[in-house]
């Protein structure tokens, strides 16, 4: 518990880094850039803006990913308003990043272990975190929160469409999620190795 503990401490003094807020707010407008080709299913949407907000997640923890994640929801209605304002998707949204930066912030991520593949050196441990906080994300916040959020306000009309929802998002989801996780071993220990070459000095890599 002192461990989980000292990672929202760490996190929180993130945010008086200027290279956090710069490196934030990038990625902010990357989530915005990816939100902006979501596919709408009607009782679902399809995107990869999670990416991002994992991004965060991953370099500068809960309490950075936290605030985040409530300004990318804010900033998405900003930008691509659709009906009325919903504090609650900003909750859920804030919710997301807290998840992503509780599991995989580098500062916490344990004792590597790495592995060979095609003279790409890749850390095991550390992906099986990324990959954990997506599913735990899944589970939780697409599953469970969103569908919920939908259904409270009104969206889903009753209890017949609430299960055809549930069902569409599950189906959805075990489709997407070998590409989800195959997206973050791609794209996020490169993200991880440009920022600790950049900012850490080849501190390590993930």
């Amino acid at each position: 518990m002192k461990k989980f503990s000292d990672a929202f401490r760490c996190s929180l003094k993130e945010l008086t880094d200027l290279r956090c807020i710069l490196v934030t707010g990038l990625l902010v407008a990357l989530s915005m850039i990816i939100e902006s080709q979501t596919v709408n299913l009607g009782f679902t949407k399809i995107n990869f803006a999670f990416l991002a907000i994992a991004a965060i997640g991953m370099l500068y923890g809960p309490v950075v990913g936290f605030a985040a994640g409530a300004i990318c929801d804010i900033v998405g209605y900003i930008a691509y308003p659709d009906g009325g304002f919903l504090p609650l998707y900003v909750l859920i949204g804030a919710a997301q990043g807290l998840l992503y930066g509780s599991i995989a912030y580098y500062r916490f991520a344990g004792r590597p272990l790495h592995i060979t593949i095609h003279q790409k050196q890749y850390d095991l441990a550390f992906l099986g975190r990324l990959f954990l906080a997506r599913i735990v994300d899944v589970l939780i916040i697409n599953l469970i929160c969103n569908t919920a959020a939908n259904y409270h306000y009104g969206f889903l009309a009753s209890e017949s469409s609430l299960m055809v929802a549930i069902y569409g998002r599950i189906a959805k989801n075990l489709i997407e999620l070998p590409v989800d996780l195959l997206l973050m071993a791609l794209i996020l220990p490169a993200v991880f190795k440009a920022y600790s070459i950049v900012f850490l000095k080849k501190r390590g890599t993930a």
